[in-house]
């Protein structure tokens, strides 16, 4: 080894070796930024299935990461039962009171002219104010019942974990805000980090090009550079899991570090654009187990209209018992049950503050051990990270050779 031509080599083209570490901070730096947007973009299938294009990681595997994420949330965050037993139904009532009393009344009148327009023509304008004034009585009541039924028995109106999964998977972008924004300085730690990285590794390739002077050794240290960037800063983000010290340093995983600044990100996103009220509210009266709640609600309506017709006996005495007055009850519980999407959004402020979803997450994330909340961002980057760590390894290989051409020629 002649250490006199190399070091005039390196005399005589510093320039090139200088930038070598320049060059491989900027591979490192470049490699993650095109990894991290991988993960996220496009949100559609982007070229020509199956052969070629790509799908960010996390919009093609919405279904996957939403149920692991909703897996989390409904087994070590929110309980639906305990969360919806915070709903009081005399509370709840005092919210609609102006709307259901003003459905229960509209929805009298059309049934009785509906079905017994003669004679509701008939009575007295006080005859018809008793009548609904009466059913507008029971109206509170037959609400609170309902309430309390549902409370205590969620699970049989409402597939929570169908509502969050089908919310998450039916908007692509919610999945990637559900990391990105939660994830935001991670994220920036892996780009940055690969400047660092690539730089202590250009000074290993400046080394190795000086002795060597191996076409081979520029795209192979590109390769090594993006692949070990990106492999070390995804470590880096989730371990160690517990604080680790040697001598005067201490270091722990970034994720694990930010503990608390994540529980706050996590829950109000979780709070203001995934278990929302309207969500629920929605999954409720559309949702698979729809039609037990509206079983519910018809056979409040019928009883409802039952205990009314001994008092309006006048009224009802030409119907009660016969088939047109079961047309009639039926006729009821329809209608009110069309009322109720429209009724049901004045109840939306105060349950959101009952359920007080984000506070609820947020502590409940304190509690959980570091692998339970490493299982909040891992599952966006375990299963696919080979991709991402073989792609960054792919562009620094050929910015390797980009590099061999120009020190060459």
């Amino acid at each position: 080894m002649d250490i006199s031509a190399i070091l005039e080599d390196i005399r005589e083209h510093w320039h090139v070796y200088a930038t070598m570490p320049f060059i491989a901070a900027l591979i490192g730096y470049i490699t993650k930024r095109v990894a991290i947007e991988m993960m996220f973009r496009p949100l559609e299938f982007v070229g020509i299935k199956p052969f070629l294009g790509w799908q960010g990681v996390i919009p093609a595997n919405s279904r996957r990461m939403a149920t692991t994420a909703v897996d989390l949330l409904t087994k070590n965050l929110v309980d639906p039962q305990e969360i919806f037993s915070r709903l009081d139904p005399d509370e709840v009532v005092k919210e609609l009171e102006e709307p259901l009393l003003k459905a229960v009344e509209d929805v009298t009148r059309e049934v009785m002219e509906q079905y017994q327009p003669r004679l509701w023509e008939l009575l007295p304008t006080r005859a018809q104010r008793m009548l609904v004034d009466q059913v507008r009585a029971q109206a509170p009541k037959v609400v609170a019942r309902l309430m309390r039924e549902v409370s205590t028995n969620i699970d049989e109106v409402l597939d929570v974990n169908g509502m969050l999964i089908n919310a998450m998977v039916r908007d692509k972008s919610l999945t990637c805000r559900l990391i990105k924004e939660v994830a935001t300085p991670e994220l920036r730690f892996i780009a940055r980090s690969g400047i660092w990285f690539g730089f202590v590794i250009g000074l290993v390739q400046f080394v190795a090009w000086a002795l060597t002077k191996q076409p081979l050794i520029m795209p192979i240290f590109g390769f090594v550079t993006g692949f070990v960037t990106d492999w070390l800063a995804l470590k880096m983000i989730f371990y160690p899991r517990e604080p680790r010290r040697f001598l005067f340093f201490s270091w722990q995983g970034m994720f694990q570090k930010r503990r608390q600044a994540v529980a706050k990100d996590y829950g109000a996103l979780i709070a203001d654009e995934v278990l929302t009220v309207r969500n629920v509210m929605e999954a409720v009266l559309t949702g698979p187990k729809s039609d037990k709640l509206f079983a519910m609600i018809t056979r409040e309506v019928q009883r409802t209209i039952d205990a009314q017709a001994s008092i309006a006996k006048p009224l009802v005495a030409l119907t009660v018992g016969g088939v047109q007055y079961q047309e009639m009850k039926k006729a009821a519980a329809e209608k009110a049950i069309a009322y109720l999407p429209e009724t049901v959004k004045h109840v939306e402020s105060y349950a959101t503050d009952a359920l007080d979803v984000r506070n609820t997450i947020v502590t409940k994330m304190q509690q959980l051990t570091p692998l339970e909340f490493e299982g909040i961002l891992r599952p966006a980057f375990q299963q696919d990270e080979w991709k991402l760590i073989a792609v960054g390894a792919v562009i620094g290989g050929l910015v390797g050779e980009l590099q061999v051409l120009l020190l060459l020629h």
